[in-house]
């Protein structure tokens, strides 16, 4: 028989906080990097994990999702059951919500699970088991099929800057850095928002550091193109940046005011 305090919900209450279109960044980067898999999918469901006190974040995932995987469900977990209560006035076809926490109470293996401002409140030296737990939750992968995605990360209030880490079945896989570039008066600017695993992290002598470091530099020797608009001074900036760093996208999203970088180059040291 299960214990009752084997049946509690794993994790901790966060603060709840939200805005709606807060996570519109990583809801569009997760369509144009995930999307395909989703479509693939039998059954393409979705983990909002974490979502707050309203359920907007949940509301506006399953929009997103639908205009490129029209058979998109989403799960919305929260720990709090007062918060659960409060978001099941809005579920509808193709979007519940749920009592829950790290261990993702749904049936068989969602396509994605995003984290989004939750982890922040916890400790770095927890990160690693929560990351392994949650990607263990996912869709394995198979022949045809790179597997389930977990998005992790952090943002500003109104969703100007975010920085967050995509993971696979396997681990880590890589780093996105994305901003209204209206708003950035230097890259390093983002450092604010780093997820909790790379946030202590940027001090000299670490990957995360040297990065942005470089990617001050890059935009500096870049400001000639400003006269043309920040779009393309970040584009310039970033493209000088692959000369020394593994950038995993290209133009189509540097036009975003994003940039994606292997994981492994940024990864803790020790």
């Amino acid at each position: 028989m299960t214990s009752r305090a084997a049946s509690r919900p794993v994790g901790t209450v966060t603060r709840g906080t939200t805005n709606p279109n807060r996570l519109r960044r990583m809801d569009r980067w997760i369509a144009a990097a995930h999307g395909a898999e989703l479509r693939r999918s039998a059954d393409p469901v979705a983990v909002d994990l974490g979502y707050g006190a309203a359920p907007w974040t949940a509301v506006e995932l399953l929009g997103r999702l639908r205009t490129v995987a029209p058979r998109a469900r989403v799960v919305g977990i929260e720990i709090e059951p007062a918060r659960v209560a409060a978001a099941r006035p809005y579920a509808r076809e193709g979007l519940e919500f749920r009592h829950g926490g790290f261990e993702v109470p749904i049936p068989g293996r969602p396509l994605l699970i995003r984290a989004a401002n939750v982890l922040r409140q916890y400790e770095e030296a927890e990160v690693a088991a929560v990351w392994e737990g949650l990607c263990a939750r996912l869709a394995p992968a198979t022949r045809d099929s790179r597997g389930g995605l977990l998005v992790e990360g952090t943002c500003d209030e109104i969703g100007r800057r975010h920085v967050w880490v995509a993971l696979g079945p396997e681990g880590p896989r890589t780093v996105t850095f994305a901003t209204r570039l209206g708003s950035l008066e230097r890259p390093s600017d983002l450092a604010e928002r780093l997820p909790k695993a790379l946030i202590h992290r940027n001090v000299p002598g670490e990957p995360v550091h040297a990065f942005l470091r470089d990617f001050d530099r890059a935009w500096a020797a870049a400001a000639p193109y400003a006269s043309y608009g920040a779009r393309q001074r970040w584009i310039r900036a970033v493209r000088d940046l692959t000369a020394d760093w593994p950038v995993a996208d290209g133009p189509a999203r540097w036009r975003q005011g994003e940039v994606t970088v292997r994981w492994e180059a940024l990864a803790p040291r020790g």
